[in-house]
């Protein structure tokens, strides 16, 4: 590895700011991930970051980064965030299989989540409606393999977030209690 670019990813994975992101990119060195799916891009920094640090990790022998932003986009009502229009705009320069599907995070995994097979990392943002994210963990299961890690970001009350590792035991527990209200309610 080159000086310039250890240099590179010492900053993201030590330096970098905000501050919760960094266990977030040594994940990705650590598990030599490939695949991400970001619940809530927000204004897609971190998806871009993500993306570009991944691609560079990998070699020619590495299956290519792909990488699935579900957001409400221009849906939030409040104009915060970032368009579909140019999230899709940004994403594209990036060169790799990209793919944005708007909407509340239980909607969108109700429509995607067969597609989103195999992925190696999921981040799900602090700013995701509760009842709706309740009701897609239901299928975050069958997005995961083996060694899938899945990061839920909290936020305290003074706003300072962070991001928690989840256990698979955690994600089968959230999605079960889940298969029973799905079930009761048919």
């Amino acid at each position: 590895m080159s000086f310039i670019r250890f240099c590179k990813h010492f900053h993201l994975t030590r330096l970098s700011k905000p501050v919760e992101n960094r266990i977030l990119y040594r994940a990705v060195k650590r598990h030599q991930v490939r695949s991400i799916v970001e619940i809530g891009i927000g204004d897609l920094e971190r998806g871009l970051r993500l993306i570009k640090f991944a691609d560079d990790l990998g070699n020619e022998q590495s299956k290519p980064v792909s990488y699935t932003g579900i957001d409400l986009f221009e849906g939030r009502g409040d104009n915060s965030g970032i368009s579909l229009k140019e999230a899709h705009r940004k994403l594209k320069q990036t060169g790799k299989a990209v793919k944005l599907i708007p909407g509340d995070p239980y909607s969108a995994l109700a429509r995607g989540a067969n597609g989103l097979q195999n992925t190696d990392l999921i981040i799900i943002s602090a700013d995701q409606v509760s009842e709706a994210l309740d009701r897609a963990w239901f299928y975050v299961p069958r997005m995961m393999h083996q060694n899938t890690l899945v990061f839920l970001q909290t936020a305290n009350e003074l706003g300072e977030c962070s991001f928690q590792l989840l256990s698979p035991a955690d994600i089968l527990t959230k999605s079960k209690s889940q298969d029973t209200k799905i079930r009761r309610a048919a």
